[in-house]
């Protein structure tokens, strides 16, 4: 991790820790329901160059008060460049098309406008999951694979991204799929596993009749699956069996702030 004075260095546009510029910084934050992080970005490298600052997600997820916590995030970091934002809902040209895990009232929000206006920064807002996708395709799992890959990543909720032949395929929201005549994401959540006290292996027998769900539905050549949930892999994984090839993210939870910084750069 850098060091307080190689951040103020970064800041000023002065040479960083390896002689790379500030143009390969990037504030990087990913918006969720029940957090809101962010860390400044080596978009070279993939790599978070301090530690994730943390905030709450405001209870009720409304615009203004998320907005002043995003707000909270840049001013941590004393940040006056660019800042790339995963938020959870379909975005299109900055303004919110869905609210998945936040308030209704971001339906038809300039979701980019009001995080400008908060921070004084140029922002890049998309979709929670297809930041993190961007991520695992450039230094995860996905680096290099061909054909058609899902990202699915378990946590609050499911966000779903697909890639085919290298090109995103946005605003995907197979999360909402049908499952038992339920919500998917009323069954498979990282945070159901949680609330319900389900053992692993009840978790994974969910998780994987989700999974074969979808499989079933688009046909991948391979599912990464990220999110939260990701870093206890072993303990759900024997329970899966899905016939495309299924793997842990390589970026774990941190893919939504380093996509996020990628999504900032028009990657």
């Amino acid at each position: 991790m850098v060091r307080s004075a190689e951040i103020d260095a970064i800041r000023s546009g002065e040479q960083g820790l390896i002689g790379r510029n500030e143009q390969m910084h990037v504030l990087g934050i990913d918006i969720g329901g029940t957090g809101i992080k962010g860390a400044l970005v080596d978009t070279e490298m993939g790599q978070l160059v301090t530690e994730r600052y943390r905030l709450l997600t405001p209870d009720g997820a409304k615009p203004e008060p998320v907005a002043e916590t995003v707000g909270a995030v840049v001013r941590h970091f004393e940040w006056r460049g660019a800042i790339g934002c995963g938020f959870p809902a379909v975005v299109k040209d900055g303004t919110a098309y869905t609210a998945a895990n936040i308030s209704s009232r971001w339906i038809g929000y300039d979701v980019r406008a009001v995080f400008e206006e908060t921070t004084g920064c140029d922002v890049t807002v998309m979709n929670d999951a297809d930041v993190a996708a961007l991520a695992e395709m450039r230094f995860g799992a996905g680096r290099g694979v061909a054909g058609s890959v899902l990202i699915v990543t378990l946590g609050t909720g499911i966000g779903t991204a697909m890639f085919v032949n290298g090109q995103l395929v946005p605003n995907l929201e197979l999360g909402h799929i049908e499952i038992r005549g339920k919500d998917a994401e009323t069954r498979a959540t990282d945070i159901v596993r949680k609330e319900k006290n389900l053992s692993w292996k009840a978790w994974g027998k969910r998780v994987n009749e989700y999974l074969q769900t979808i499989d079933r539905l688009i046909w991948p050549d391979l599912i990464i699956v990220g999110g939260g949930a990701s870093k206890s892999w072993d303990k759900f994984s024997p329970y899966l069996d899905v016939r495309a090839s299924v793997v842990p993210a390589g970026m774990l939870n941190e893919a939504g702030i380093v996509g996020a910084a990628l999504a900032a750069l028009g990657d």
